[in-house]
């Protein structure tokens, strides 16, 4: 098999499962575009986030019952409330996130469009979202798969509205309190304007920190979506979305030079759709595709290709993602990527033929090797680069793994894996430690650790 298809389906996937590379030996190019597919969760029994929203009204609506009630003494303490009025939440939100980005994970692990999962993976971090307090905790992991999943090889424009109007999204970053100083809501005393969603589209989300912008540009933008808020959904079908015309800022505003005269939500939409087609959110977005795909130092002749493709199609991901795979600097026999702990747990249990792992054992990994689902801890994101990940502890970390994993995983050979994995890629002198290691567990453990390997 080919060198080429140990690139496609490790450097633009998330690691070859038994057979993967013959397939892709082919035509490694047309493979990936083809590993381009929609993912759907349609069929996820994982709560979405209108009925966490309402879980989350329910049990606020119950704790304000029970509260009033010892208020009134009623109750002398919380031993005497009733069973009907005791809070349901109990761990609620902590097994909602593990659900979800369990199972997320497994259907990526256990998938045959790995290019799309990869994709997927860079956008979530792209609009970081953290599992932070007890409601973020149980939304952080569906704006992924309800506003990014569904645009994926559509039209950026469409996504980052899409985030922007997601219940997570609104709430970790506060602006579903955010009103308008002269709107109605707050000439009633209530509330005020709050810039921090709007300073995190602005830096990390479109134009990038050097972009071009100034505080007042975050100031204007942050009134153009005064009043984009969340409410309980009336039903599990409808949305957590909800605009407040009596909390948007009234008038024009003003963002990078251009007047937005449009009324009420019309106006952040326009804000947001001139953002996503500005020539910085190409550059910006475009370089941090390049950097996750191909390389922290990508050439300027890969750069200024994507940014071209990006602006000739207004943003559409699958369009740039094309460009990507035809440019030559993609396919350069050079491994340049270190993998994040994400990407090397795929690899090894898919080179494995691992469908699935247990939640226990997957939060229990991520969480030793340092990128526990949605704990990024910012607006930023996990980083991207090799020095984000390879620290002496992160290394003995992943020693550490390995080892565990080469003793639970007796059905494979290493030598198998290395032909299931990296196919032709292996060294002479990987080959040869694997091959002469005192035990067949040690060699497990040399090949996972393998330079090929942790590289992609």
């Amino acid at each position: 098999m080919s060198h080429a298809a140990t690139v496609a389906v490790n450097r633009f996937g998330i690691g070859a499962k038994p057979g993967e590379l013959v397939t892709a030996s082919t035509d490694p190019q047309g493979w990936v575009m083809k590993s381009l597919a929609p993912i759907s969760f349609e069929s996820s029994r994982s709560p979405t986030s209108s009925q966490i929203l309402i879980k989350l009204a329910d049990i606020r609506q119950l704790r304000k019952k029970r509260q009033a009630l010892l208020d009134a003494g009623k109750l002398e303490d919380s031993a005497e409330i009733p069973e009907e009025l005791m809070d349901p939440a109990g761990n609620y939100f902590q097994s909602t996130y593990r659900q979800i980005a369990t199972d997320t994970f497994n259907q990526a692990l256990a998938s045959d469009s790995g290019v799309s999962w990869r994709l997927l993976d860079f956008f979530s971090n792209h609009f970081s979202v953290s599992a932070s307090s007890q409601g973020m905790t149980a939304l952080a992991a569906t704006l992924e798969r309800e506003a990014i999943a569904p645009h994926l090889l559509g039209s950026f424009t469409d996504m980052l509205i899409a985030v922007c109007q997601h219940p997570a999204m609104l709430i970790y970053l506060n602006n579903e309190k955010s009103f308008g100083p002269n709107s109605i809501f707050v000439q009633h005393g209530r509330l005020g304007l709050n810039e921090n969603l709007a300073r995190e589209i602005l830096e990390l989300h479109t134009l990038g920190v050097d972009g071009g912008y100034t505080q007042q540009d975050v100031v204007e933008l942050a009134k153009g979506i005064t009043g984009w808020s969340v409410k309980k959904p009336v039903d599990e079908s409808s949305k957590g979305f909800k605009y407040r015309s009596y909390g948007h800022e009234p008038g024009a505003r003003v963002l990078l030079g251009k007047q937005y005269s449009q009324k009420g939500m019309h106006q952040g939409l326009a804000m947001l759709a001139d953002l996503a087609a500005h020539p910085s959110t190409a550059k910006f977005i475009t370089h941090k595709l390049a950097v996750h795909f191909v390389s922290d130092k990508p050439s300027k002749a890969l750069l200024e290709s994507l940014e071209k493709r990006w602006l000739n199609t207004n943003g559409n991901i699958r369009e740039v993602m094309e460009a990507l795979v035809n440019h030559p600097e993609a396919w350069q026999q050079q491994t340049r990527k270190y993998k994040s702990p994400r990407d090397f747990v795929y690899s090894a249990l898919r080179g494995l033929d691992v469908k699935s792992i247990k939640q226990g054992q997957y939060f229990a990994t991520m969480r030793s090797l340092g990128q526990a689902p949605f704990k990024a801890g910012s607006p930023a994101g996990f980083g991207d680069v090799q020095q984000t990940w390879d620290g002496a502890s992160a290394l003995m970390a992943r020693i550490e793994w390995s080892s565990e994993l080469a003793q639970r995983a007796q059905e494979t050979d290493p030598e198998t894996l290395m032909t299931t994995s990296l196919g032709s890629a292996i060294s002479h002198d990987t080959f040869t430690h694997v091959s002469r290691a005192e035990s067949r567990d040690v060699a497990m453990t040399i090949m996972l650790m393998s330079p090929e390997f942790q590289r992609r």
